[in-house]
């Protein structure tokens, strides 16, 4: 009931920014949002596509996303999204710890700044890069000098490389069919009735998009989120086993 009301207040805000940016004649932007607040965005896609609405994150692989009201060919001029891509790095590679993304999140988080001001963080082996809002990006320079008992220095960076090109790996695998519950359960080694439990908690989403459907037939291209598993694309079938089993091919996010 919390998540129909959360979601319900979140398309209320979303009609607010694209009445605004149509009114006005002015770009408007959302906050970070995660998945189950993009959801109220594809929900009621249809009322605010006059209003000439994109998503963004800051690279390809971003899943935290600002939406933005307004574009070049209705308002006459261009306004990037004000998100900023932050390098978080060791200032003595030597005695740096093996931090992990829950422990830059809370550093970040520990300095008193809203979650929704901040987007993903890709941790890249000693280091960690992160989006965030234009607004609290001096501020994370100035104050962000820790993270656990590793002194770090925060510097505003360019989006590398790595992060452009998504890291993938391919797997094979057997199942029945492409139904997506079926596929979950094999890749992430788990019963099919916990497969289902999943579906049913709202943690999966194709597309962006969520799903309470284990049955959906994945699609080739389709790209899978399974919030606290991992995410993957399903590239499609490679033919059957010699049990009649189809065998399918995804690429998993690494």
């Amino acid at each position: 009931m919390d998540a129909d009301k959360d979601l319900q207040q979140v398309k209320k805000r979303l009609l607010e920014l694209a009445k605004r940016s149509y009114s006005q004649n002015v770009y408007t932007f959302t906050p970070f949002l995660g998945l189950l607040e993009q959801q109220a965005y594809h929900e009621i896609g249809g009322q605010l596509s006059y209003a000439g609405c994109q998503m963004d994150g800051g690279c390809p692989l971003c899943e935290r996303k600002m939406i933005r009201f307004g574009n070049e060919e209705s308002l006459g001029y261009a306004q990037p999204y004000p998100i900023c891509c932050l390098q978080i790095a060791p200032l003595h590679l030597k005695f740096a710890e093996n931090l992990t993304h829950r422990d830059y999140l809370g550093a970040v988080m520990n300095l008193g700044v809203e979650r929704d001001t901040l987007g993903d963080i890709f941790v890249q082996d000693k280091e960690a890069y992160l989006f965030c809002q234009e607004s609290i990006a001096t501020f994370l320079t100035e104050q962000l000098v820790q993270v656990r008992r590793t002194r770090v220095k925060c510097l505003v960076s360019e989006v590398p490389g790595q992060l452009a090109v998504p890291a993938l790996e391919s797997v094979t695998v057997s199942v029945a069919s492409p139904r997506i519950d079926g596929v979950v359960s094999k890749l992430y080694h788990m019963a099919r009735s916990e497969s289902q439990e999943l579906f049913e908690m709202g943690k999966v989403y194709v597309n962006g998009r969520l799903t309470g459907s284990g049955s959906y037939l994945l699609k080739t291209d389709d790209t899978v989120t399974v919030r606290g598993y991992g995410r993957f694309i399903y590239t499609g079938g490679q033919g059957e086993t010699r049990r009649g089993k189809q065998r399918i091919c995804v690429k998993i996010y690494r």
